[in-house]
């Protein structure tokens, strides 16, 4: 546990990995009313300090997104706090036309899904949700996942897994979209905050620096892409192998990226499947 004001607590869960990094943060608002944001994995001890360091006045439990790092804890809270659950849906929520199409195939995606996820009240665009010392404004932030919410504090954001500091967010097709995410980075800067609290990695001090570093990023993948495809159809998988440096644990993650970029040029007419569209299927430069 590390404080870092005097209403707000961050508690890291036990849950390290490629994709996680240092684990889950979960963030504790509030003195009187205390929101939990990102209860994270379903892990007693986790559980167990949230629980602790709420006191007894635990009175609302906030879900970026239903991922298991982030959800998966949610029923065991609800449960030993009667807090109720706020979550824009489930964890199929708010996929776009183009992915709400392409999850009846083959295209995989959606590694940590929590289809037991169900909140106790939904949340869109704009709505407010305060206490007597807090008050925050829900984000829909798509990208990472079709349903994604960050939570404006004042100046500053809680951005789940949109923005890190430490690594870039995996955009994994039919969960993840990539036109989405460019769309989110975009906002976030004309909000323009002046810190964000990411739910993996340290808080980002310089957020207008970070969002377009991320944004420059996805642009120049895009066209190392369209340049590899300029030798002929590929897919996603030898595009991976090709683009990224990364050891082999992290390939599938890259290959889902790889994937994302393919559909966002495909939506565009500047690339279209050969044949079939699916997870494996190989693509050429019209």
């Amino acid at each position: 546990m590390d404080g870092q004001t005097k209403d707000l607590l961050r508690i890291l869960a036990p849950n390290p990995s490629p994709l996680t990094g240092p684990g889950t943060n979960t963030f504790l608002l509030g003195r009187d009313q205390v929101a939990v944001i990102d209860p994270g994995p379903d892990d007693p001890g986790h559980l167990d300090a949230i629980i602790r360091a709420g006191q007894g006045r635990i009175s609302h439990i906030l879900v970026t997104h239903a991922h298991r790092d982030h959800s998966a804890g949610v029923q065991a809270l609800a449960r030993a706090t009667g807090a109720p659950v706020l979550a824009f849906g489930d964890a199929l929520a708010g996929r776009s036309p183009l992915m709400q199409r392409l999850a009846g195939g083959a295209t995989g995606g959606g590694e940590g899904l929590d289809l037991a996820f169900a909140p106790d009240m939904t949340l869109r665009d704009g709505d407010v949700i305060e206490a007597s010392d807090w008050r925050l404004t829900a984000l829909h932030t798509p990208g990472h996942s079709g349903g994604h919410l960050s939570f404006q504090w004042g100046e500053r954001i809680f951005c789940g897994d949109v923005v890190m500091g430490w690594s870039s967010t995996i955009i994994s097709p039919p969960d993840g979209d990539l036109a989405d995410y460019l769309r989110t980075l975009d906002r976030l800067a004309q909000i323009a905050p002046v810190g964000l609290l990411p739910a993996h990695g340290d808080p980002i001090e310089d957020p207008l620096r970070r969002l377009a570093e991320l944004a420059a990023h996805r642009r120049e993948r895009t066209a190392q892409i369209l340049a590899a495809l300029r030798d002929g159809p590929a897919d996603a998988a030898t595009l991976a192998r090709r683009l990224y440096d990364v050891p082999p644990v992290l390939l599938p993650a890259a290959t889902r990226n790889v994937l994302a970029h393919l559909l966002a040029l495909a939506d565009l007419g500047a690339v279209a499947p050969v044949g079939e569209l699916h997870g494996g299927a190989e693509f050429l430069i019209l």
